[in-house]
C-alpha cells in the first residue's frame, strides 16, 4: 500500500438493509487517515454513522464498498490487533479486579506465563487500581470498572484501541477523572486511540484531531487540527481558555447546522 498512514480509511461506505427490503445508505463514501500515535475522536449528529465507521475500522462491520487498513493490513474481521471498549462494563463478574485484566492476556501466544503476570499488574498500577486487585467486579464502582476494561484492552497489546462512549454511563465526576486518566495512559502509552462521543467538551480536551460527521448518511464536514492549537499536556482548567472555548463553538456550530439543515428537510 502506497499510503503511509498507520489507518487508512479508504472510500469507504456503508449500507444497510431493512425489513421490507429496502437499502438504508449509511455511511457515503469517506476517506480519513490516521497517523501512529494519534487521538482521533468522531462527533456528530446523534445516529449520524460515526459509531458504524469505528466498527468497521474495529472489523465489527464489514463496508459495502472501499476498504480499510490497519498498519499496512486490510481490516477483515476482528483479531487482537484491536481492542475495544464500549459504553457498557464489559467485565467478567466471577473474576477479580486483577483476574480480569489478566484475561485480556489470555490468548497471547507470545510471552511467558510470567511476563504475563507482570503486564497485568503494570496496568493494574498504572490504571490505579493495585489496592483493589482482589476485589470481586461487583463490590467496586462503575468508573473503576470502566478502567478495569481499558487496563485489560491495553495489557492485550492491541494496534489500535477503540472506544465507543466509554464514559457515557458515568457521573460527571468520575467521567472526568476518566478523562485525566485516559489522557495519562495515552501519553505513557502512546496508542493510536478512535474515540467516539456526543460531548464535545470531552472531544476537544482529548483529541489530537476531531472528525466532525454529517447527519446520516455520514460525511466528513470537517477534519480539525485541535494538537495545532492546544497543547498536549491538558488539564481540565483548559475548559477555559480562549483557544478551547473557540474549537468548542466551532463543533458545536457545525452539528447544530447540520440538524437544523435535517429538520429543515422533514
Amino acid at each position: 500500500m502506497a499510503n503511509s498512514s498507520f489507518i487508512r480509511i479508504a472510500q469507504v461506505a456503508k449500507e444497510f438493509t431493512a425489513p421490507d427490503g429496502s437499502i438504508i445508505p449509511v455511511v457515503e463514501p469517506l476517506s480519513i487517515d490516521v497517523q501512529e500515535g494519534e487521538f482521533v475522536v468522531f462527533v456528530g449528529p446523534s445516529g449520524c454513522g460515526k459509531t458504524t465507521v469505528m466498527r468497521m475500522v474495529g472489523g465489527l462491520e464489514t463496508t459495502s464498498a472501499g476498504d480499510i487498513y490497519l498498519n499496512g493490513k486490510r481490516v477483515e474481521g476482528p483479531n487482537r490487533d484491536k481492542g475495544m471498549v464500549f459504553q457498557s462494563y464489559s467485565s467478567f463478574p466471577w473474576l477479580t479486579v486483577l483476574g480480569n485484566i489478566r484475561f485480556g492476556l489470555k490468548y497471547r501466544d507470545d510471552i511467558s506465563a510470567d511476563e504475563k503476570e507482570r503486564i497485568a499488574r503494570h496496568y493494574l498500577d498504572l490504571v490505579g487500581l493495585t489496592p483493589f486487585a482482589d476485589y470481586t467486579i461487583n463490590r467496586i464502582s462503575g468508573g473503576m470498572r470502566q478502567r478495569v476494561a481499558i487496563a485489560r484492552t491495553l495489557a492485550a497489546n492491541p494496534l489500535v484501541l477503540l472506544m465507543d462512549e466509554p464514559f457515557g454511563a458515568l457521573d460527571a465526576l468520575s467521567r472526568e477523572r476518566l478523562q485525566i486518566q485516559l489522557m495519562d495512559l495515552r501519553r505513557a502509552e502512546r496508542k493510536t486511540v478512535i474515540f467516539v462521543t456526543h460531548d464535545v467538551d470531552e472531544a476537544v480536551l482529548l483529541a489530537d484531531r476531531i472528525i466532525v460527521f454529517s447527519a446520516r448518511p455520514a460525511r466528513v464536514l470537517a477534519d480539525i487540527a485541535v494538537s495545532a492549537t492546544l497543547p498536549e499536556k491538558r488539564s481540565l482548567d483548559i475548559l477555559d481558555i480562549p483557544e478551547f472555548r473557540k474549537i468548542r463553538r466551532d463543533v458545536l456550530a457545525l452539528i447544530r447546522n447540520e440538524e437544523t439543515r435535517m429538520e429543515a428537510a422533514e
